[in-house]
């Protein structure tokens, strides 16, 4: 067995976005590196034999970055995203199985967003910004690019390419609304289309609605206004005729976790097929007949499907699984699982399971001495049931302890734990237990896989009930002897990094902490991060609510830093628009006026997930060295 460094944790590459033939026997992914050392993510289009995973080859040379693999109906034929012939300005691209050959479709200067094979062999569906006008190029070429809010916004629209003649035509549909999303009915029927009035990400997804558009005709229908963050699209038939259904946030809190949405299209009345599931559905896949749901279900995932009666269980797979495809009669699926010790890779078999594994992308960490893991059940303070996991330094036993522990409390904070290989570029539970921690990920109130009312239960509330989850977790372990009391530590990113920032102004139970991008004021971030009204929701009021004191002032951070005694480590993308570097500035302020112990770095040109090599390497030692100064000096 080896051991585990940082180099092998981001110079990986994993498997994304697996497409299913329609035949079943064939399968195309990317492949895609988990650091970026150049401008750009060179990503690889990859095809095997879903009953040979030994044949599997590259399906194309260049270095581009590749992506939204589509098959025609006949599978002999694959459409995708490349930019090979204008880095960041990808274009359809055809493979024809037979030859080898891949050829550029479009030319389109603003690029292409995606592209749907439609039932027509000649027509391809395309989404796509407009191009650039001439007004556009004597602006460019005078250096006036003053930005006007609101004016020139990018928006997506529904475009046709017809095959036989190259050309590209835009249907004057759905006015000037930004197009997320299409779908085409099973039996070669009118495309769904889902729209926004804006791809603004605080303004659109509250404004979704649903249309037909016939691609034959150009004929079209509206059918009304869906919730907020709707996706996922699929159409099945029922005796009543056909029913269109998609997932979005449950109304009207933009905190409630996400529903499965069904839409009988003839007499428009709208169902929520999920109310009341202790389940959280994560993903809905069109076949001919009923569709499949990918639901998260504690720390595994279950995948069902959607009969009239409600979900049908299929299989519950342990862990996570991920980005599934079907083919279209929904007899094989394939999708991304791993494993508590092993990285995600396409696993393919019957909806029913079992599934077999077919890549193996990431064979250098074989030899890794994982920590061993396992399922944590425990109870919140008030009775809550609730889970996480547990991870013990590399190569110990409960009866070892106790130890120092870290807990990294989960980003979002709609997203959860699952019982995964928990090994990642930002403080992760494997990367700390090979260097001799025991590490807590506890899934508190107000994530995935519990349903509705759990997801509902933080909205604006934050730091509140969740907090004692993560106190009522840390307790047990300490009287379990897990734990050293003195030794304890607190890390996150993202919502993590908020409630790791809330931590060190509510207790000085911890000796050290790390919040990654976290969030310090509510009201701030509603006001200036791209997703506004979600994080007002979770706030609980904006700065505009009056000369207050609002109710998110008493759930931020920023508030309490007066009481902070804890070293804190503060990391933040520069470039980041969901949580500002604003948020880790305005902490770091006031943790110099109240000369509290901590570093701040900042990492040039990087957004809220870091994304270059070298980055990723700091954090990860940078992230160890701040641990063992102040929890193992």
């Amino acid at each position: 067995m080896s051991g585990l460094t940082a180099e092998l944790v981001v110079d990986g590459r994993a498997p994304q976005t697996p497409a299913l033939a329609p035949n079943g026997h064939l399968l195309c992914y990317v492949l895609s590196p988990l650091s970026r050392t150049g401008a750009r993510f060179d990503t690889e289009l990859w095809l095997v034999d879903t009953d040979d995973p030994a044949t599997a080859r590259r399906a194309t040379a260049d270095t581009a970055t590749e992506s939204r693999p589509r098959w025609s109906a006949d599978s002999s034929t694959l459409f995708f995203l490349s930019d090979r012939a204008d880095r960041g300005t990808a274009q359809v691209h055809r493979l024809v199985l037979a030859d080898g050959a891949a050829a550029a479709l479009t030319a389109w200067r603003s690029g292409i967003v995606d592209c749907l094979p439609l039932a027509d062999p000649t027509l391809i569906a395309l989404l796509a910004c407009d191009e650039p006008t001439d007004q556009d190029a004597r602006r460019a070429r005078d250096r006036n690019d003053a930005i006007v809010v609101g004016e020139r916004e990018p928006r997506a629209r529904l475009r046709l390419l017809d095959l036989r003649t190259g050309l590209v035509t835009t249907p004057e549909v759905f006015g000037d609304r930004h197009v997320v999303e299409l779908r085409q009915r099973p039996d070669g029927g009118p495309l769904a289309v889902l729209t926004q009035a804006s791809s603004d990400n605080d303004y659109g997804p509250r404004t979704g609605q649903l249309h037909l558009f016939d691609p034959t005709t150009g004929a079209t229908a509206d059918l009304g206004a869906v919730g907020a963050d709707a996706c996922s699209l699929a159409w099945w038939p029922g005796e009543d005729g056909w029913h269109l259904g998609f997932l979005a946030l449950t109304p009207p809190v933009l905190q409630g976790g996400t529903a499965v949405f069904d839409l009988a299209v003839d007499s428009l009345v709208l169902r929520n097929r999920t109310s009341g599931f202790p389940k959280c559905p994560t993903g809905l896949h069109q076949t001919d007949a009923a569709p499949l749901v990918v639901f998260a279900d504690g720390l595994n995932t279950t995948l069902a499907r959607l009969d009239p009666t409600g979900p049908t269980t299929l299989q519950q797979q342990p862990g996570l699984l991920d980005a599934l495809t079907t083919t279209p009669a929904g007899t094989t699926i394939a999708a991304l699982a791993g494993m508590r010790y092993q990285p995600p890779n396409v696993h393919v078999g019957p909806p029913n399971g079992p599934l077999r594994k077919i890549t193996d992308t990431r064979p250098e960490l074989d030899g890794v001495a994982f920590g061993s893991q396992r399922p944590l059940a425990y109870r919140a303070a008030d009775g809550l049931d609730l889970d996480g996991l547990l991870v013990l330094p590399a190569g110990k036993s409960v009866s070892d302890g106790p130890f120092p522990l870290v807990t990294i409390p989960h980003g979002g904070p709609y997203d959860r734990y699952a019982d995964r290989l928990q090994l990642f570029w930002f403080p992760s539970a494997q990367w700390l237990a090979t260097s001799g921690y025991a590490v807590f990920l506890p899934n508190p109130r107000g994530g995935q896989g519990h349903g509705h009312q759990f997801a509902l239960s933080v909205a604006g509330r934050v730091g509140r009930e969740e907090w004692t989850d993560l106190l009522s977790g840390i307790d047990l372990l300490v009287a379990e002897g897990i734990a050293d009391p003195d030794r304890l530590g607190i890390a996150g990113g993202s919502h993590g990094g908020f409630l790791s920032a809330w931590a060190v102004g509510q207790t000085d139970r911890f000796r050290a902490a790390l919040v990654l991008a976290g969030v310090i004021d509510w009201g701030m971030l509603a006001a200036t991060g791209e997703y506004g009204q979600f994080e007002a929701a979770l706030g609980g009021s904006t700065g505009w609510d009056g000369a207050g004191p609002h109710p998110h002032d008493a759930v931020s951070p920023i508030s309490y830093a007066s009481r902070v005694r804890t070293p804190v480590l503060l990391l933040h993308g520069a470039e980041d628009t969901n949580v500002p570097l604003g948020q880790s500035e305005y902490f770091h302020r006031a943790l110099r006026h109240f000369g509290v112990e901590h570093e701040f770095v900042i990492y040039p040109r990087e957004g809220h997930s870091i994304r270059e090599r070298q980055h990723q390497l700091d954090i990860l030692l940078r992230t160890r060295a701040w641990f063992d100064r102040w929890l193992r000096p």
